[in-house]
């Protein structure tokens, strides 16, 4: 059970919402059966095939081919992210205790479906190759980084960066393990980490105000989650597709996994994906130090 002051520390609450959506019913997605899926419509047998052998990139897809199936995949998750916010919002205040968590979970593991999603179509490996219910620390890494980059936040898109170029020089279908858990990546990690936990308070007091009034707290709920859900999943995808590992024939030539290399240390430097309410103040010290507004 955590402590009291394991909660109160942001690194530590998104991590405990991240286990937790990942342990939600009907989150993990299946590489395989999404790939088949995602890809009956624009892709031949044989690159469909080659795609869930190896990957999208080495079976040669197109990228506007798999931007079209991850536009696809976003505004269905979307949809069905916001009807869920909605559902959520229609008992009012009386019900808010129960709600708000919930519909937090809910949404988080909407943004965990996503993320893994276009993951498979950009060339990524499976993150939940095995049957335990618990993240291994390399796959709670990545999918940090991958909110991060959601969240705007341009050291996550660094390190995503790095970990995609240290995947695209070795044979392993795996994610790279030293530096994701105690290599040069780790560091940024858990500070993308600290600055998730106090946005992640944000958006449950956001949502807690826009559920108070039943009903039209469903309608403001669900149009919240809509506003915010869209721009994020689209943040996420442009920045996938436009990595090497993603390029079509992209092959990896090289086993060795380079967890060495040295990646420039930067104090997150993000902007708020989700609306603020008047006169709200940071849920914690940790946004002073995290949290510095860049122009896109």
């Amino acid at each position: 059970m955590a402590t009291s002051k394991e909660i109160e520390n942001p690194e530590s609450r998104f991590s405990a919402v991240l286990a937790s959506a990942a342990r939600l019913p009907g989150v993990r997605i299946h590489r395989e059966e999404y790939l088949r899926k995602a890809l009956t419509r624009y892709c031949s047998e044989d690159q469909i095939r080659r795609a869930i052998e190896e990957t999208p990139a080495v079976a040669g897809i197109p990228l506007d081919v798999l931007d079209k199936a991850a536009t696809d995949s976003i505004n269905y998750e979307a949809a069905k992210a916001s009807a869920l916010s909605a559902a959520a919002g229609i008992p009012g205040f009386i019900a808010l205790p129960a709600t708000v968590p919930a519909d937090t979970a809910q949404y988080f593991g909407h943004m965990l479906r996503i993320a893994q999603k276009l993951a498979y179509l950009y060339s990524w490996p499976d993150l939940f190759s095995d049957d335990s219910d618990d993240l291994d620390d390399a796959t709670k890494g990545v999918l940090t980084l991958f909110f991060g980059v959601m969240f705007g936040t341009q050291s996550a898109n660094a390190a995503v960066g790095k970990v995609a170029g240290m995947m695209s020089k070795q044979v392993a279908k795996k994610l790279p393990q030293k530096a994701l858990t105690q290599g040069v990546i780790y560091p940024i990690v858990k500070k993308v980490a600290a600055y998730l936990g106090v946005q992640m308070t944000k958006q449950t007091f956001a949502k807690s105000v826009s559920k108070a009034i039943p009903v039209v707290g469903a309608v403001v709920s669900g149009g919240l989650t809509l506003a915010t859900y869209l721009p994020m999943a689209k943040r996420l995808k442009k920045h996938l597709a436009g990595l090497e590992l993603t390029k079509p024939g992209h092959r990896v030539v090289d086993e060795e996994v380079l967890d060495g290399e040295v990646v420039d240390e930067e104090v997150v430097d993000g902007h708020e994906s989700f609306p603020t309410i008047p006169g709200q103040h940071d849920a914690d010290d940790t946004a002073d130090k995290l949290e510095k507004p860049h122009s896109s």
